[in-house]
């Protein structure tokens, strides 16, 4: 029959609009009292009729699934091995695959070798422009990216309180567990733990490990502040300009010499150049 659909759902809501009076009816003037501990009641299955949630004392439950801003996971500060140590190696995937452009990344390198470390020196998020679409968490291949669960964000200062730093953006990975159980023990249980193959280059994985990494650390500033101390103590006459036997710098000489140097030279390539077929 013709409107049986659009009868129906009045009824469900007129059903709704009932059993909200009754249940102000059955509770009294304490439904919403804070010496009534029924919110869980109020917004679970069991709930009937309509219900006020009275923010901020009341928050609905976030699910495991909500996503808002993402964040950066480190090891736990108590880890015995590697604490506080950034899971991100600053590979700059995050970056290329966000489609508003909101993320920086400043690579780090070692100061005592100048070779670069798998770990970001500075991450930035502007916060206003980030859309929350999880794109950075998806296409991550170490999980250093998550999306976090805390949107009271909301503040006077629309500048750099909004522009959120590593330091901002770090958070442990027992956190991650905490608000994501089910997500992060089902992620765990598909990569066979969280020990990631990837991280045993950079990773400590037993304490004789942690002692070599912290002698090879210290040997090297030692090294390199005995190259200093070496340069710093070289006489003057070692930077002087070069100059021929004859005292004269080679850009000073003259027409004659330059072509007889220029023939030495060609001589002591040839030679070389037979010796090679030889």
């Amino acid at each position: 029959m013709n409107g049986q659909g659009f009868f129906k759902g009045m009824w469900v809501t007129f059903r709704h609009f009932i059993e909200t009076y009754v249940e102000d009816f059955r509770y009294g003037l304490k439904r919403y009292s804070h010496d009534v501990d029924n919110f869980e009641v109020r917004q679970g299955t069991e709930a009937k009729g309509a219900f006020t949630v009275q923010y901020p004392e009341e928050k609905v439950a976030t699910p495991e699934r909500f996503r808002f801003v993402p964040f950066l996971v480190v090891q736990d500060h108590d880890d015995e091995l590697n604490p506080g140590k950034d899971w991100c190696t600053s590979c700059g995937i995050c970056a290329k695959v966000c489609p508003p452009q909101c993320i920086w990344i400043v690579r780090s390198d070692d100061p005592v070798t100048g070779r670069p470390v798998p770990e970001p020196e500075a991450f930035f998020i502007d916060i206003d422009i980030c859309m929350n679409c999880g794109f950075c968490a998806e296409f991550c291949p170490f999980d250093a990216i998550k999306m976090d669960h805390d949107y009271e964000l909301a503040s006077y200062d629309r500048t750099t309180n909004h522009i959120f730093d590593k330091q901002k953006l770090s958070k442990e990975f027992r956190y991650w567990k905490h608000i994501a159980p089910t997500r992060a023990a089902a992620e765990s249980e598909v990569r066979g733990g969280w020990e990631h193959k990837n991280f045993k280059k950079s990773w400590n994985t037993t304490k004789a490990e942690v002692k070599t990494e912290q002698d090879d650390k210290a040997a090297k500033r030692e090294e390199v502040r005995a190259r200093k101390t070496a340069r710093q103590e070289e006489p003057a006459a070692a930077s002087a300009p070069v100059t021929t036997d004859g005292g004269s710098a080679p850009w000073d000489e003259d027409e004659a010499t330059k072509e007889q140097r220029r023939l030495a030279a060609l001589a002591r390539k040839a030679a070389r150049a037979s010796k090679k077929s030889e």
